[in-house]
């Protein structure tokens, strides 16, 4: 009865390597060199959660001290183990130690795990350490562990699994045979869940365990724990057929038709519909992250509908979201699509900052309504434009090293694409009225916007231009410069909004990281210091230096006769 009551995951562990499903190339090397008896001194295992590195370790453990390897006429298999096997399935054999490194990190644990790897196994051909969440130990822990995983005891093996293998030291690394565990495709996690629902006599649809396997994004745990979840729902529902719109609901994804429709509303303006449907998939309990998430992913979609041509049908995609993806993509084209993907990827990281999640979602749909409605003004069309080079012909098919840069600048000019837009969100019917009145002022130079600035009283703007901006470059229209920490946040906004005002022209002002680049003030107090050094080694200075010694020469002027 216990057996029966185990959670999914746990009773489906698989117990033999032909069981573990999407890493048959790692399963042909580990088992062949078992067999050749040419196994390393420690494994290490990574991968993304759920994808069986626990597992493939308890599994290596079992093969290289099965009783079988020592005697051919012993028979270990998964419906009757042999009793080594068994004690390790249980996790309470002697000579097989797991250890979490999330609560033994230091030196200390490590030390009485050395003195340990002393004495001989009880029972089992080999003692093995199993070391989970590998990268949680600590440098001292680290360092403790390299002389002993270089040249353990022969009866000794190490077996380290972890999801964060950057964390682990070089070192290390060097000393082991390293195994990555990929994640397992949405086809052969749909086949794993069909067959388990079939086993425990669930109903559910195909459609509903596709997205159960696309959801779960390669882990087939969580995979196999949200068809648990499915299937208990299912028993509180008098056994009904669980479908695609109950693990929608269960999981609180939107419906990805209804995505596509509230994406095709945003294209054309229609804001008030938009908000409408938005607010309608709140209410069905959309959950914020998944929901940007399925909106990256019509994004791609898209793109590959506009560079690639019709999709065919597949497991992801039905044949009606199939129509409407072909309509949607005749309203967007690439230069969109990479401005909207950057946008949601900000939008998903502004989450995090903000604790509700509805106005975020609501702010976020109104704004890309907004950049697809000022799409047609002159200043995106031109960015758009440079955005657009990129992906021309001429640059795809250039050399490899233009390609490996491809990405680097695609990713420049949206960035710069997204500031500019941010720049020109300027009510025309809110501008100073000096707008109409004025007539267009002329700011050729740098110092011409420093002087204007000094004309028009905006004294906080000609200190910041002064003393904080770092200029990299001027023309007409564009102002390239980086800033120190001192520099008003909203600088930027200003500079753009007056220099609206005064030369009838929206200007683009662009951050960039130029540290050698230096501010007015800088660039005057250096003049200053260079003339005052070279005034020093004149003769008067030094008759001045003679005749008064204790005194200092701090400044230079020159004196002006009318």
């Amino acid at each position: 009865m216990e057996k029966h009551n185990k959670i999914l995951a746990l009773k489906y562990r698989p117990q033999e390597f032909k069981d573990l499903i999407g890493q048959q190339v790692m399963v042909q090397t580990i088992t062949n060199a078992i067999k050749l008896n040419k196994t390393p001194n420690a494994y290490l295992l990574t991968g993304i959660r759920g994808v069986g590195k626990t597992t493939t370790a308890r599994l290596i453990a079992k093969a290289l001290n099965c009783e079988k390897n020592l005697d051919s006429k012993i028979n270990c298999t998964s419906s009757k183990f042999c009793q080594t096997c068994q004690e390790i399935v249980s996790s309470n054999h002697i000579d097989i130690l797991e250890i979490d490194a999330a609560s033994k990190t230091g030196i200390d644990d490590v030390r009485e795990l050395i003195e340990n790897s002393k004495y001989s196994p009880s029972s089992a051909k080999y003692k093995i350490f199993i070391i989970d969440e590998v990268h949680m130990l600590s440098k001292q822990a680290f360092n403790g562990l390299l002389k002993t995983l270089e040249e353990p005891p022969k009866s000794l093996k190490f077996i380290l699994a972890t999801t964060e293998v950057r964390k682990i030291p070089v070192t290390i690394l060097s000393r082991c045979q390293r195994f990555d565990l990929k994640r397992v495709s949405v086809e052969k996690i749909f086949t794993l869940l069909s067959k388990i629902s079939k086993i425990e006599n669930g109903k559910i649809s195909d459609d509903a365990l596709t997205l159960i396997a696309r959801t779960s994004e390669g882990s087939v745990r969580d995979a196999v724990s949200l068809l648990d979840r499915a299937l208990v729902s299912q028993s509180a529902n008098d056994g009904k057929l669980i479908g695609e719109k109950d693990v929608r609901e269960m999981l609180g994804l939107a419906d990805r038709s209804k995505i596509i429709n509230l994406f095709e509303k945003i294209l054309n303006g229609k804001e008030k519909e938009t908000l409408n449907l938005l607010r309608e998939m709140i209410n069905d309990g959309i959950d914020a992250k998944n929901f940007l998430n399925d909106i990256l992913e019509i994004l791609f979609v898209l793109s590959r509908r506009i560079n690639l041509g019709p999709i065919e049908k597949d497991m992801n995609i039905s044949e009606t979201d199939i129509e409407m993806i072909d309509q949607v993509s005749k309203d967007i084209d690439m230069q969109d699509i990479g401005l909207f993907w950057q946008f949601t990827l900000k939008t998903i990281e502004d989450l995090s900052l903000i604790g509700n999640e509805n106005l975020v979602l609501e702010m976020y749909v109104m704004q890309l309504i907004h950049l697809k409605s000022m799409g047609e003004t002159n200043e995106i069309t031109n960015h758009k434009k440079e955005i657009g080079d990129v992906f021309s012909k001429k640059k795809l098919t250039q050399n490899d090293t233009d390609k490996e840069n491809l990405d680097l600048d695609l990713s420049s000019k949206i960035k710069d694409q997204l500031k500019n837009t941010n720049q020109i969100k300027t009510n025309p019917s809110k501008r100073p009225t000096s707008e109409l009145i004025k007539g267009k002022i002329e700011v050729s130079s740098f110092k011409d916007l420093i002087n204007l600035a000094d004309k028009e009283k905006e004294l906080e703007l000609k200190y910041d231009l002064e003393r904080n901006v770092k200029l990299v470059s001027f023309n007409k229209g564009k102002i390239d410069i980086s800033f120190n920490d001192k520099l008003n946040k909203n600088f930027i906004k200003n500079l753009s909004e007056k220099l609206l005002d005064w030369t009838k022209e929206r200007w683009v002002i662009s951050l960039s990281k130029n540290d050698s680049a230096k501010s007015l003030y800088e660039q005057n107090e250096e003049l200053h210091l260079n003339r005052l050094t070279e005034f020093k080694k004149d003769i008067i200075a030094k008759k001045i230096e003679k005749a008064f010694p204790d005194a200092k020469i701090i400044d230079i002027k020159e004196e002006k006769n009318d």
